[in-house]
């Protein structure tokens, strides 16, 4: 890959919990919408499985399939903006989640990429992970989300 040709998003956040907790979290779907402002997942958390990401209200906002899954440990998911057509528009990324278990607490990095320069969603993602691992972090520690749907 030319480095000129990608754009990246890394975000790393430490959350008090363990491997199997915090998986538990990011693959349970009764679970995902408390933290992630009121949005659902819908996915069978396979490989080769479809990965669909819905707001609140119901519409279908990415959808996607699970390219890689080790659990509790990576996942890797193609993702491609449906609902707004200038993200869209940017083509289908890759998203990597990774979790290190780091003595009482797990290093949850994500990692957001797609092969252009400049690209529109990495810019959008770089602002909603933020939030949703703020929230996720939150939720597991605390029982409350710090941000709620809008």
């Amino acid at each position: 890959m030319n480095g000129s040709q990608r754009s990246q998003f890394v975000y790393v956040i430490y959350i008090k919990t363990t491997p199997e907790q915090l998986w538990g979290a990011l693959t349970d779907p009764t679970f995902i919408p408390t933290y992630w402002l009121g949005s659902s997942v819908a996915s069978s958390f396979e490989k080769g499985a479809s990965w669909t990401l819905k707001k609140a209200d119901g519409e279908t906002d990415t959808v996607g399939e699970i390219l890689e899954i080790t659990p509790p440990r990576k996942m890797v998911i193609r993702w491609q903006n449906q609902r707004i057509p200038e993200l869209a528009a940017d083509g289908p990324s890759r998203c990597t989640l990774e979790l290190e278990p780091q003595a009482d607490a797990v290093k949850l990095t994500i990692t957001h990429e797609i092969e252009r320069s400049p690209s529109k969603l990495i810019e959008a993602v770089s602002g909603g992970w933020p939030l949703v691992l703020s929230n996720l972090k939150s939720v597991l520690e605390t029982g409350a989300a710090v941000i709620r749907a809008r």
